[in-house]
């Protein structure tokens, strides 16, 4: 079996500033700010407004998103997000670099890195150790607004790399798929209350398996080696040559999960996209394991 060769999934701090000082943005280069927080802890949009990589554009995941969903960040139409990112400058043979602002170093950036991989665009990377870093380590920012001429994008949705609720129900009876959930342990255990105010308990698929997103990250925000996320697979007894299912809560840590596999060569992880906020509501109590109603008891 001929071996697929895959596009870079992460960008150094300093070849990104390399191509912003050699004015390389453009057509064929776009930067993009995906930074998203929850109400009243930050302002994303004003934080770009005020501070972001020079040529970059700001990504707005709550535009870029199917708002008939009663879940929170579900995916949109291939027609929706080819007229957005379209508007951003963003064609089928643009090289699209995302990064977010959040303090770990990425949170949102794995996000879109997938939503521009299910939608068929190869050439997207993470800017790896974030806006965090770039300002660390003294590379060049502005307050300057972009205006990027708009281009054509044709999105084509790789139905591969994701799963619906429907999906899911099947799996738990042919496991054909191992499921790996992104959230924290507490979370994951139900002994720790979900975030948010969607009514949410905590707790998890049946069978599926914890590895918290975090853990990929360095303490300085950086992805860890491949080596050392091939061992973390390997003491989770995930076997990454077999099909693989992640999940979170809301389909956004999840794609941590993807990226990290993907790092190590496997680039057909698929998500869940309505995660446990969909799963919680719409599964039976048999198929909701959680230690938070007993220790509420």
């Amino acid at each position: 079996m001929v071996q697929q060769v895959l596009y870079r999934a992460l960008v150094s701090t300093r070849w990104l500033s390399e191509s912003v000082l050699a004015n390389r943005i453009g057509p064929s280069l776009q930067v993009l700010d995906v930074s998203w927080y929850p109400p009243g802890e930050r302002d994303a949009q004003q934080e770009f407004r005020d501070k972001h990589i020079p040529g970059a554009s700001f990504f707005d995941i709550e535009e870029c998103k199917d708002k008939s969903s009663p879940y929170e960040l579900m995916l949109p139409s291939e027609a929706h997000f080819a007229n957005y990112v379209g508007h951003l400058g963003i064609s089928n043979d643009t090289h699209v670099v995302v990064y977010d602002g959040d303090d770990l170093g990425s949170f949102y950036a794995p996000r879109a890195w997938w939503m521009f991989r299910v939608f068929g665009h190869r050439t997207v990377s993470v800017l790896n150790g974030g806006f965090k870093n770039w300002v660390k380590e003294g590379h060049p920012v502005t307050s300057e607004l972009s205006r990027p001429e708009p281009a054509v994008f044709k999105a084509t949705l790789n139905r591969s790399l994701l799963k619906t609720y429907t999906d899911m129900v099947e799996n738990m009876e042919s496991k054909r798929f191992l499921v790996v959930d992104s959230r924290s342990e507490g979370r994951y255990r139900g002994t720790e209350p979900e975030p948010g105010n969607e009514g949410l308990e905590p707790g998890h698929i049946p069978g599926s398996l914890n590895m918290p997103f975090f853990k990929f990250l360095t303490e300085a925000g950086f992805e860890k080696s491949p080596e050392e996320i091939r061992t973390m697979f390997q003491e989770k007894k995930v076997d990454l040559s077999q099909p693989l299912i992640a999940t979170c809560r809301k389909g956004v840590t999840a794609c941590h999960i993807a990226l990290a596999a993907y790092l190590c060569g496997k680039p057909d992880v698929a998500i869940y996209d309505g995660s446990w906020s969909e799963w919680f509501r719409q599964a039976p109590p048999e198929h909701k394991l959680s230690e938070w109603k007993r220790n509420k008891a």
